[in-house]
């Protein structure tokens, strides 16, 4: 299973951005998808995830409102879309998956197996 993440950048304070991850190799077709995001100095954390068995969507509770997690199951790519993006929302930003058929958030690093290289977004203010 590979997982490539694209869609970072330099983005103004108050900005919007879409990242995207395409996640090529699964066997099978339940699985989670989430974002997560290491600022500077930080702790990697979860920002957002989705449930492929019933397309649920998880958010980290901070986060809720300027976050959006969406799918497309035909391309096997999932994105991120950030609104209203502020200073403190730059970070690196990954994408993991996990072969997974329940119906619950899944926020902690050791729950994914599969991870792709971060994609670094820039928020300028």
């Amino acid at each position: 299973v590979q997982l490539q993440a694209s869609g970072g950048g330099l983005v103004q304070s108050g900005g919007s951005l879409r990242l995207s991850c395409a996640a090529l190799g699964f066997t099978e077709d339940y699985y989670a998808i989430a974002w997560f995001r290491q600022a500077p100095g930080k702790e990697r954390e979860g920002v957002a995830c989705i449930v492929r068995s019933d397309g649920r969507t998880y958010y980290k509770e901070s986060l809720k409102g300027r976050f959006t997690i969406s799918r497309d199951n035909a391309k096997d790519t999932a994105y991120l879309q950030i609104h209203s993006l502020k200073s403190e929302d730059t970070a690196v930003y990954y994408c993991a998956a996990s072969y997974f058929s329940g119906s619950y958030a899944l926020f902690e690093k050791y729950e994914y197996d599969f991870w792709g290289e971060g994609t670094l977004v820039t928020v300028s203010s």
